[in-house]
Parts: C-alpha cells; sequence; structure tokens
C-alpha cells in the first residue's frame, strides 16, 4: 500500500492491490477486460457536510463531487489506456464500469474502502457511508482499477492532480 496523499484539491487518494474481491470477480464486474486488475486508486472527497441523510442538498454535493471524480478520472483513464493498460473508473452512484462493458455485479466502493483502508461504515435508511477519521461521514468515495502497476499508476495519478488548479 502507498500513504494516502491529501493534496490542496481536497481528496484523498491511495493506491493499494486489488481486494481479493476484486480478483475474483474481475469477469462478472469487467466481463471484456482480457488483463488481471494490478491496481486499485481509492480517492476520497471530503464534503462540506454528512452525506447520509438524503436531501436536496445532499444530492447537489454528491453531483458535484461526482462530476469532479468523473473528470479527473477520465483523464487519468484515457491516459493509462494511451500508455497500454486497461483502466476503468466505476461510477460511485451506480457501481457499474463507466468506460467499459458492464458485468453482472456491481462494484461496492463502500465494501472496498472498508476491507482496504479499515474505516467504519455507518448504515443509515438503507445506505451504507463511509466514516473517514478526520471528514466523518462527509466524504465521497470512488475507485479506479487498472492493469498498470501500481507505480505507473501513480505516475499518472500525480500528472493530472499537478494539472488541476488549486483554489
Amino acid at each position: 500500500m502507498r500513504n494516502s496523499n491529501l493534496t490542496c484539491h481536497s481528496l484523498q487518494y491511495s493506491i493499494h492491490p486489488p481486494s481479493k474481491f476484486i480478483k475474483t470477480h474481475l469477469d462478472q464486474l469487467l466481463p471484456s477486460w482480457s488483463a488481471p486488475v494490478s491496481s486499485v486508486l481509492i480517492v476520497i472527497q471530503p464534503c462540506e457536510l454528512a452525506l447520509v441523510d438524503r436531501t436536496v442538498e445532499t444530492e447537489i454535493h454528491k453531483f458535484q463531487l461526482r462530476q469532479k471524480v468523473t473528470e479527473l478520472g477520465d483523464k487519468i483513464v484515457t491516459q493509462l489506456q494511451q500508455d497500454g493498460y486497461f483502466a476503468d473508473l466505476f461510477d460511485p452512484r451506480t457501481g457499474l464500469p463507466m468506460f467499459s462493458v458492464s458485468g453482472q455485479l456491481r462494484l461496492d466502493d463502500v465494501a472496498v474502502i472498508r476491507s482496504t483502508l479499515g474505516y467504519s461504515v455507518l448504515n443509515r435508511g438503507g445506505c451504507r457511508t463511509i466514516e473517514h477519521p478526520i471528514w466523518g461521514s462527509a466524504v465521497y468515495p470512488s475507485i479506479l482499477v487498472t492493469s498498470a502497476c501500481s507505480t505507473s499508476l501513480e505516475r499518472v495519478v500525480k500528472l493530472h492532480l499537478d494539472k488541476l488548479e488549486c483554489a
């Protein structure tokens, strides 16, 4: 596991080997892939408010955070694919891949983060939320997977984070 990084872009990311679930169910998550997942990128964005309750305000924040991670994920996935790797960002809203053919299974980002980082999970109204050690339940998680090794993934992530402007 690489150390988590907190950047001026108001997100935390870390790179890990794939979980047993991802390895075992790759053909049901990403059926068009012909290479195994070598690295998993976990991105956690803080939010101004807890995302536990479903309100108009929380849905607006989720939409904005989803847009941010989708824009970043698109750049990372595109670069990795240009470098000859398989790569995909799982939609935090649906658990389905955003760039590859969907399989029979959805990826549960909360379960991946709980098993990988050991963060607690809140269950409320049928919705599970990460309990971040600093930001509490005011976080928006997302998962990107790739056939690239962790070093290649780290290089691409840093390249695209450096291109973002800090507020």
